[in-house]
């Protein structure tokens, strides 16, 4: 079926994926600058992601990682990347393509993206992509969950930033 229009939420959407793809680029060939470390939720149900089986029952729709300290064996494709991160002294490898990720967040510059997913035919403008506003204030607090795995592993929840 042929579009009317210029679809400006794909482009958008594909937009804010290069955007991440860019930065994770950056990562590999420089590390993390200063205080900067991401925030990347994805969905877990997504045909391309590949995860340990207990990872995947542990978090069976939706997932955060966190890369700050720890990480190893970074890679960035046209379609997603891969990453190894440490879950409880356990390295784990992860494939994460990017039509998975729901959000992506740099605290440390109060940045952030949310994808949203869009059903199809669906023209409301409040499907759309949006940013993440983040505040000063929305950082304190523990929202994260009650049993951290240890070694930068951590998965937190990003309803501190939501709005």
């Amino acid at each position: 079926m042929a579009q009317s229009g210029i679809d400006y939420g794909g482009m958008m959407h594909r937009a804010m994926q290069r955007l991440i793809a860019d930065v994770l680029r950056g990562v590999i060939q420089n590390g993390l600058p200063g205080e900067h470390h991401f925030f990347i939720t994805f969905d877990t149900r997504d045909d391309g992601v590949e995860m340990a089986d207990w990872l995947r029952e542990r978090y069976p729709e939706e997932m955060t990682i966190v890369i700050q300290h720890w990480f190893d064996n970074l890679t960035v494709d046209e379609d997603g990347f891969t990453i190894t991160l440490n879950f409880g002294n356990s390295p784990e490898p992860l494939r994460i393509p990017f039509d998975a990720l729901r959000t992506f967040v740099d605290p440390s510059v109060e940045f952030g993206l949310r994808f949203e997913t869009q059903e199809a035919g669906s023209d409301d403008e409040e499907d759309e992509d949006e940013q993440i506003e983040l505040g000063d204030s929305d950082r304190n607090g523990d929202d994260g969950p009650d049993d951290p795995p240890p070694g930068g592993g951590e998965v937190v929840q990003l309803d501190r930033w939501r709005k």
